[in-house]
């Protein structure tokens, strides 16, 4: 999991975006990352935002459980946090 900040005025799919291209950048033409830069979209996965410690205790059921908002390996999941970032949260491609 790893927390994404938002920027003021944007929403999840900007910060997807910024994460996703940060990652990109990240590693390069390294082949395979294992990070959000292998995501091709994202499934916002609460409703409202969440305090950190929370959104940590929601996630990891998800992921446990293998929720189907996040089973897909090419779609992250997104928490909203209470301070302004967002959680990703999501599987691997294997």
């Amino acid at each position: 999991m790893r927390r994404l900040a938002s920027r003021p005025g944007g929403g999840a799919e900007q910060v997807f975006a910024a994460a996703r291209a940060e990652a990109c950048t990240g590693f390069e033409h390294r082949g395979y990352t294992g990070t959000v830069a292998e995501k091709g979209d994202f499934a916002l996965v609460a409703d409202s935002p969440l305090t950190p410690d929370t959104a940590e205790e929601y996630a990891v059921p998800l992921l446990n459980i293998d929720d189907e908002r996040i089973r897909d390996d090419r779609a992250a999941g997104a928490i909203p946090v209470s301070d302004g970032t967002r959680m990703s949260v999501g599987h691997a491609a294997s």
